[in-house]
C-alpha cells in the first residue's frame, strides 16, 4: 500500500475509531483486572498485599482488595461511558499513583538493577500507556463553556 493510500484511506478510518477503541481498551483492562481481584484470582494480589503492608499496615487486605477490584471496574466503566470522563480522570489519577507505588516502596520486588525492572516492575511501568490513553480520551472533551456575562442585568447601584 502506498503512502498516499494510507493517508487517504487508513488515517481517516483511524480517526473514526481512535476514541471508541481507547474507551474499549481501558474498559477491558480495568474491568478484567478488577474482576480478577474480586475473585482472588489476580496475579497482582501478592504485590498489592506487600504494598499495602508497607504503606497502610492498618488496612485489612481482604477488604482492600475487594474495594480495589470495584474501584478498577468503576474506572473502566467511567471511561467507557460518554460524559463520565471527568469522573474517570478523578478516579484514574490516584489509582495510577498507587499502582506505581511498588517502583518506589518495593524496590527489591520491582527492580533487578538500574533501569532493569522485574516482571512486577514492568507491570507497574505499563501504567505509562494507561495514562497516555486516558489523556487521549480526555483530550477529546470539549471545554466547558465559559459563563456568559449577563447583559440584561440591572446595573449595580454605586455611591451617589
Amino acid at each position: 500500500m502506498r503512502a498516499s493510500n494510507v493517508d487517504r484511506v487508513l488515517v481517516p478510518w483511524f480517526r473514526r475509531i481512535d476514541l471508541p477503541l481507547a474507551r474499549t481498551a481501558i474498559l477491558v483492562v480495568y474491568a478484567w483486572f478488577g474482576m480478577l481481584k474480586l475473585f482472588d484470582a489476580s496475579p497482582a494480589n501478592p504485590l498489592v498485599r506487600q504494598l499495602l503492608e508497607r504503606t497502610l499496615p492498618f488496612v485489612h487486605f481482604d477488604q482492600f482488595i475487594v474495594f480495589l477490584g470495584i474501584f478498577e471496574i468503576a474506572i473502566g466503566l467511567a471511561f467507557a461511558v460518554p460524559r463520565l470522563e471527568k469522573l474517570a480522570l478523578l478516579l484514574v489519577v490516584p489509582h495510577l499513583m498507587m499502582t506505581s507505588g511498588p517502583l518506589f516502596f518495593l524496590r527489591s520486588v520491582s527492580w533487578k538493577g538500574f533501569l532493569l525492572p522485574t516482571l512486577e516492575g514492568q507491570y507497574c511501568i505499563k501504567n505509562v500507556l494507561i495514562a497516555a490513553v486516558a489523556v487521549g480520551i480526555i483530550a477529546h472533551l470539549r471545554p466547558a463553556e465559559a459563563a456568559e456575562p449577563r447583559t440584561n442585568a440591572a446595573p449595580i447601584p454605586g455611591p451617589a
